[in-house]
């Protein structure tokens, strides 16, 4: 009897667009392969809201192919070859908060995240979850709901995933710039 494939496996072979710097779709490549040749592919970042308005706060397993155990404050993930933005929001809510039924995220803006070798089209979207969320444990290892001001000032307390605190500064500046 085989030992079952790890969560990382799995994802790691996932097939996913590879895409330019104009987020048009150029090729297909196995995830972990874009991820270690460092090529261009798309991810979704959705805030989930619960019903008094407090953030849903993960810190990600020690397996995840990319910034393991750091902290989050979006759930999402890779846009499978094919997915839209849109479909992939969704269905990775659902995945990682562990509830079926979410309404359709509401897209806020897209971003090209460039960190050296590590580069995509990032989708942000929040969707407001009404429902008991249950994380799956392969991807979340432990989370919360916070407020806005407990998640500021948490911001330089916890280490973060680089390029969901990259989307978040950016969110609040469109905020900030929308109200002026």
């Amino acid at each position: 009897m085989s030992e079952p494939t790890p969560p990382a496996a799995l994802s790691a072979a996932e097939i996913i667009d590879i895409v330019d710097e104009q987020d048009r779709v150029v090729g297909r490549s196995a995830r972990g392969e874009a991820y270690a040749k460092g090529l261009r592919h798309r991810c979704v970042f959705i805030l989930a809201r619960d019903a008094e308005d407090r953030i849903f706060v993960h810190r990600r397993t020690a397996d995840k192919l990319v910034f393991p155990s750091l902290h989050d404050m979006f759930v999402g993930g890779v846009v499978g070859a094919g997915e839209s933005y849109d479909a992939a929001a969704l269905r990775e809510a659902e995945e990682e908060l562990g509830v079926s039924g979410l309404p359709r995220p509401e897209p806020l803006f897209r971003f090209l995240y460039e960190d050296g070798p590590r580069t995509w089209w990032s989708a942000v979207y929040e969707v407001r979850c009404l429902l008991p969320v249950a994380p799956q444990p392969e991807e979340v290892a432990w989370h919360t709901f916070l407020t806005e001001d407990e998640l500021a000032a948490r911001l330089t307390e916890w280490e973060w995933v680089p390029d969901g605190l990259d989307g978040y500064r950016r969110l609040l500046d469109r905020r900030t710039a929308q109200a002026d």
